[in-house]
């Protein structure tokens, strides 16, 4: 009856209009008030949340990409991915695609892919003679890839959340990643025959190596990050920190953009980013307390024992719950209420929680282009200045590939499990 009342308590005050966050906060502080914990007990629940080592790589991989971005070195990104792939039919929409691959290794996150990428590539295609609202869906689904292909943020989350290995899951989702943008690419090739968009001018092995080298400091960077991590020479954390580092010095000693203003305009926008991931983690981790009280998982637990007979038969529900849940409710909020619940019910199923991770992180990537409430969707149309309600529909047919991807790595645990299962 309590899970009951507290569900009805945050679906009301959603519906009034109030922030998700706030929802939670106010519905965790009545909670604690009505059954005598006190709100002094409440506040220190809500500080403790925030009381762990590896949440730290959130901000430390916001100001790393933040760095990269404001340092202009997404022009070399764009430019060696042009070189590589821009001779396609429908160049600029595979440049678009494999910039974000690039990118993804950088930032972990979608709205950094989106903010630093999306104006660029958007503009590109449109003075190449492609339609508006055909650059922003693809720019927006290629934003996703970028939590999937380490390092990400929203698998730091989860890996907090479900405390497994953070390192396990980075190697765990670079397959996926790289399929989604396979998939992506079809995509973009399909579309670009029918409405016969142009290929850009294929480019001489001298003008490749010129663009590689021009971003291969940039490029490096993931490769820094996940040998750091699987070689043991520091923590996912520890990574993140050194991914700050190196930014710096790319930026002051290689490509020498870096100056005051920007580095203070990084600075700003990672903690602002950072505290809007804090406030949602803190009250998130307040609810989770209650919850646990409440003995939910072991509720839901039950309960999809006693209807669901297979573990594939329970991922497609979770598939099926977190989809429609994304369309109305931010992508970080479903990650961090839902883990906690489902974590020990895919256990009880013998599903390995690695797996289960891509599975969920996958499922909420695709949750941001899913309108009314995708966020990449928002970004996109601020940026490219394209009406909201055009890359809405412009969006759906761009949904078929990651769901594509989706179910195969639901169906086959082994695409997700192959690279952490090399060093177990």
């Amino acid at each position: 009856m309590t899970l009951a009342i507290i569900a009805f308590s945050m679906l009301f005050m959603i519906g009034l209009g109030v922030p998700i966050a706030l929802s939670m906060l106010f519905t965790s502080m009545g909670y604690f008030y009505i059954n005598g914990s006190g709100l002094t007990f409440a506040t220190q629940r809500l500080v403790d949340s925030l009381n762990s080592f590896p949440l730290l790589a959130i901000p430390l991989f916001i100001l790393a990409a933040s760095l990269l971005n404001n340092g202009g070195i997404t022009a070399h990104i764009f430019g060696f991915a042009t070189r590589l792939v821009g001779h396609i039919r429908g160049g600029l929409g595979h440049v678009n695609v494999l910039a974000s691959v690039f990118f993804s290794g950088m930032s972990g996150s979608a709205v950094a892919d989106t903010a630093g990428l999306g104006k660029m590539e958007i503009e590109a295609m449109r003075k190449a003679g492609y339609d508006a609202e055909f650059s922003g869906a693809v720019t927006a689904a290629s934003s996703m890839i970028g939590p999937i292909i380490p390092p990400s943020i929203t698998m730091v989350l989860y890996g907090v959340s479900a405390n497994v290995s953070i390192g396990a899951l980075f190697l765990a989702g670079v397959i996926p990643g790289l399929f989604c943008a396979v998939a992506l690419m079809a995509m973009v090739y399909f579309y670009s025959v029918r409405r016969n968009y142009p290929a850009e001018k294929r480019a001489n092995c001298k003008e490749v190596w010129e663009s590689f080298r021009k971003a291969f400091w940039a490029l490096l960077t993931p490769m820094i990050i996940i040998f750091g991590i699987m070689g043991g020479y520091f923590s996912p954390t520890e990574a993140a920190a050194a991914t700050v580092v190196y930014a710096l010095l790319i930026d002051l000693f290689i490509y020498r953009t870096l100056t005051i203003r920007r580095l203070w305009g990084s600075l700003y926008e990672a903690a602002s980013l950072s505290a809007s991931i804090a406030f949602i983690v803190a009250n998130v981790g307040m609810l989770g307390i209650i919850l646990a009280k409440e003995q939910a998982p072991q509720q839901l637990t039950q309960l999809f024992l006693a209807l669901v007979d297979s573990p594939i038969m329970f991922l497609l529900i979770v598939n099926l719950l977190i989809f429609v849940l994304g369309a109305f409710i931010e992508s970080m909020a479903i990650l961090l209420i839902v883990v906690p619940i489902l974590v020990p019910s895919a256990l009880s199923f013998g599903i390995d929680p690695i797996h289960f991770g891509v599975v969920v992180v996958l499922n909420i990537m695709i949750s941001t282009l899913t309108p009314p409430m995708g966020m990449a969707l928002f970004v996109v149309a601020k940026v490219g200045n394209i009406p909201f309600q055009k890359l809405a529909l412009a969006i759906l047919p761009w949904l078929i590939p990651p769901v594509f991807v989706l179910v195969l790595v639901t169906l086959i645990p082994e695409i997700s499990m192959f690279l952490p299962n090399l060093l177990r």
